[in-house]
């Protein structure tokens, strides 16, 4: 019987030898069975020579690897030292808004909003392009903290928005803070019903959605038409799935009129003050309203459709308008060199 290691069995090798049982030695290793083997396992991996030719035609581009982040302890020099010590705020924005000294204001409402927060509590950071495929919670913005001597591994995991306050915190700037009992009410007039307005005139608007949704969220995705019409497909059905969670059908008309009566709740509640719910400095609720008045009144979004962009207007007798004025003054300087449409 062969064993795997080619000896034979001892009651076949046990042979007598002068009246005493000796074992022989064992044979010499085989080697061609072991070499036949291991061609034939290589034959059955190898690519077939006709598949071969065609990969031959078609080469194998590598590209180099991606710089990493620069742990403690790293040198760099001048301007690049300068910002691995800013945090960066990972946003929807434009090819060039990032350039800018601080960076510019985000086209993303929900990006806008913490943007405009960051800056609202002093905290210095860098804006970087992105979009929710990159982001590690699958949602835009995320904060990536600046790099510091003194810090360990886990300070420089990604945030999520829901951890901006509490960093900001950390980072030793006072966060104001809406002390009212009915802030949670009001600022649900913002996340749902302004909101679902927003959704509806950007995404299930036709004109609107050629002339903002298109060129902002699409057309910068891909260049290939097939992939930019699953997009677009892919976002007009989750902004229906999303207006659809709190109705069985999208009734324009009451979207819109909802729309209408939250402006003019919030304009009301801000009357002649400077800051919502009377605070001495802005909040994060300034933050939250200005992130769409600002790109409803924008200009260069190039809305085609106005019916939001004329509620904003209508409400308060443009007081809604001059807030936005005050907050993107506050966190992006003298508002005479912007040519912003909410600027003009």
């Amino acid at each position: 019987m062969s064993l795997p290691n080619g000896s034979t069995s001892s009651s076949q090798s046990a042979q007598k030898d002068n009246g005493n049982n000796q074992r022989k030695p064992d044979k010499p290793y085989n080697q061609s069975n072991f070499t036949r083997q291991t061609n034939a396992v290589k034959d059955f991996f190898s690519i077939p020579k006709p598949v071969k030719k065609v990969f031959d035609k078609v080469p194998v581009l590598t590209y180099p690897a991606n710089e990493l982040p620069r742990g403690p302890g790293s040198k760099g020099k001048g301007k690049a030292d300068r910002d691995a010590r800013l945090p960066s705020l990972y946003i929807f924005c434009r090819e060039g808004d990032e350039a800018e000294n601080g960076g510019r204001p985000s086209f993303n409402p929900g990006c806008l909003k913490w943007q405009t927060f960051l800056k609202l509590a002093g905290v210095d950071h860098k804006i970087v392009s992105s979009n929710n495929h990159a982001s590690p919670t699958g949602v835009l913005p995320f904060l990536l903290p600046g790099i510091k001597s003194t810090s360990s591994q886990d300070d420089y995991l990604p945030i999520p928005s829901s951890g901006f306050v509490k960093y900001a915190k950390k980072q030793g700037r006072k966060v104001q803070e809406p002390q009212s009992m009915r802030y949670e009410a009001y600022q649900s007039l913002i996340d749902h019903r302004i909101r679902n307005a927003w959704l509806h005139t950007l995404y299930l608007t036709p004109s609107n959605f050629s002339s903002v949704a298109w060129p902002l969220y699409i057309q910068s995705t891909s260049s290939v038409p097939l992939i930019r019409l699953i997009t677009a497909h892919q976002l007009r059905s989750a902004a229906s799935a999303e207006l659809m969670k709190t109705a069985s059908t999208i009734d324009t008309h009451s979207i819109y009129g909802e729309a209408e009566k939250a402006f003019e709740a919030l304009s009301v509640l801000l009357g002649d003050e400077k800051w919502f719910f009377g605070e001495k400095e802005p909040t994060l609720f300034d933050a939250s309203i200005f992130a769409y008045i600002y790109l409803l009144l924008d200009d260069t979004m190039g809305w085609k459709d106005r019916k939001l962009v004329d509620m904003v207007k209508k409400s308060g007798e443009g007081n809604l308008v001059r807030h936005s004025r005050r907050v993107f003054k506050r966190c992006w300087g003298d508002i005479s060199s912007e040519g912003d449409g909410v600027l003009v």
